[in-house]
């Protein structure tokens, strides 16, 4: 079936659906924002974020020492090689990256278990190579809190792991978006990813120049996940 790219005679039941959840999820991240409930989707969050920085490492030959993700919501990944000026972006950028395929994924069942096993695998993996406690615990968690998700769509009515897939793509998105602004534009973190990219890859505005560039790419992630998705829907 060809693609229906003008979205012509939009919006059908599954349209409607998506638009209502991808609202609803938006409306209760920024709502539950500073609240402890959202911390574990926060560091999930993170650890893609720390992840992205890993495989662009890997991808361009170099060495993944340790990731690390801290309480605080921080998180650091250390690497010895590689192209040093596609690692440091690839951490705001590939947590949008993710955050889209999630979206995506959970606009079918089948893709949504893809990606809920991808997910899995990828938790087992860095718990292997974790290198602080509140990754490992994290990992573990989330591994659990999966799994439970799985046999519940599996075995019960209960069929949340399309809206579970749904709303940690969002929540990447989002998150993405407000940690650039938080730590490149509302106040300048010297230790930040944009500021160290500033010093190999110069711009007018350093980091904060950088950081406006990344979060417009992120933006177009998003915005790009939602016309996608309709898409796919139609």
């Amino acid at each position: 079936m060809k693609p229906n790219w003008e979205l012509k005679h939009c919006c059908n039941h599954e349209q409607v659906v998506f638009l209502i959840t991808v609202s609803v999820c938006t409306v209760v991240i920024l709502a539950l924002w500073r609240t402890i409930l959202l911390k574990p989707f926060k560091l999930v969050t993170v650890f893609l974020h720390e992840a992205s920085h890993a495989i662009v490492c890997k991808l361009t030959c170099g060495h993944v020492e340790g990731i690390q993700v801290h309480a605080d919501e921080g998180g650091a990944t250390q690497t010895r090689g590689g192209v040093y000026w596609l690692i440091l972006p690839a951490g705001y950028i590939g947590s949008s990256f993710w955050g889209m395929l999630l979206i995506l994924a959970s606009t079918n069942l089948l893709t949504s278990r893809i990606a809920a096993g991808c997910f899995l695998v990828s938790l087992l993996v860095v718990l292997c190579v974790a290198k602080n406690w509140t990754l490992r615990g994290l990992c573990i968690g989330f591994i659990i809190f999966l799994g439970v998700i799985w046999v519940l769509q599996e075995t019960t009515k209960v069929r949340v792991l399309r809206y579970v897939i749904l709303f940690i793509g969002v929540m990447n998105s989002l998150f993405s978006v407000y940690d650039i602004y938080d730590d490149l534009i509302s106040r300048r973190v010297h230790s930040s990813d944009a500021e160290k990219f500033a010093e190999v890859c110069p711009c007018p505005c350093n980091g904060v120049g950088w950081g406006i560039i990344w979060g417009f790419i992120s933006f177009i992630f998003l915005c790009g996940a939602m016309y996608l998705g309709l898409v796919i829907l139609s």
